[in-house]
């Protein structure tokens, strides 16, 4: 990688002594791991918008579509500041250009997901999402999100990491200029990563760069982008990588020996089975590619989508 992508990140999960008892939640992968390839932004916001360290605790009361946000024994009300607040950073943020954030999980101000709300019940639901996280995925719908605690989840993890990296490589061709041969050019090289994502919106895509001199360029940018992210949103599954497998293999046919072609049906049928990774066949594929020179496939995305020390092949 010529340069680092730039992701937000909850403050505390860089070791910062931002939370409300004076400690951090460093997380080991998004520093030491994924670190490596990228540039943090961090961000606090019970600090930033004003909260000492250390402080009374906040919790999310009320109505878990739309809760307030309250210390935890002497019932002061911090939703109208934070949220405030978060409208005001979410666009000094978008200076940045972030290809993604990870959030703090559980976290009343940055949960993502299954944020414990009180109710008038008594016993908490956990159905929310914090202050600044839902200000944020408000303002950037198509930037990708996660927290820290999911991104130890092999797959979801996958699914994170690819569409950052995709978004930061459409990100640079958009710099270039709107021009229809930079989109095709794009479209192509990423055609086999977004089919093991949804094959739907891969001939939706296929189908809107065929068509695009009928849109304003503008336009068919932005569509594009909104079908690319919401593709990479979606996970792979076991089915869909042996359809992308077997596609490829199919560039091979005239080229491949009787050993060679049985070779690489036996470890897509392994892999199937999940007897071995998906880094198997798809090294075995790179190195036909290589050996035969099949420049189609040498410009697929989807053989070398993410640096390989991520090792994010090695466990789906």
């Amino acid at each position: 990688m010529d340069e680092k992508i730039k992701l937000g990140v909850s403050a505390c999960l860089m070791g910062e002594q931002v939370r409300w008892n004076g400690g951090h939640a460093r997380d080991r992968y998004v520093t030491d791991i994924l670190g490596q390839y990228v540039e943090y932004v961090p961000v606090c916001p019970e600090v930033e918008c004003g909260m000492g360290v250390p402080r009374e605790t906040l919790r999310l009361v009320g109505h878990p579509d739309n809760p307030n946000l309250v210390t935890s024994k002497t019932n002061i009300d911090h939703t109208h500041k934070m949220t405030e607040w978060a409208r005001k950073r979410v666009k000094e943020l978008e200076k940045e250009d972030l290809c993604g954030f990870v959030f703090k999980k559980n976290s009343p101000s940055s949960g993502l997901f299954r944020v414990p709300v009180r109710t008038s019940k008594g016993m908490p639901q956990k159905k929310g999402r914090g202050i600044f996280a839902r200000v944020f995925t408000e303002h950037f719908p198509l930037v990708p999100v996660e927290e820290e605690g999911r991104l130890h989840d092999s797959k979801l993890r996958e699914t994170f990491i690819e569409q950052i990296f995709t978004l930061m490589r459409w990100r640079k061709t958009i710099s270039k200029k709107k021009h229809m041969g930079n989109l095709v050019d794009f479209h192509t090289r990423h055609k086999l990563l977004i089919m093991s994502h949804s094959p739907n919106h891969s001939r939706t895509m296929g189908k809107l760069v065929a068509e695009g001199k009928a849109l304003p360029m503008k336009d068919l940018f932005t569509q594009y982008e909104i079908l690319l992210m919401w593709a990479l949103s979606l996970k792979t599954t076991l089915k869909k990588n042996i359809d992308v497998l077997q596609h490829i293999m199919g560039y091979f046919k005239k080229q491949l020996s009787p050993d060679e072609k049985q070779e690489l049906l036996e470890i897509i049928e392994q892999y199937r089975q999940e007897y071995v990774p998906l880094i198997v066949p798809v090294t075995l594929l790179n190195h036909y590619v290589r050996k035969y020179r099949q420049p189609y496939l040498a410009q697929q995305i989807y053989l070398n989508p993410h640096p390989i020390a991520l090792k994010l092949r090695n466990h789906v």
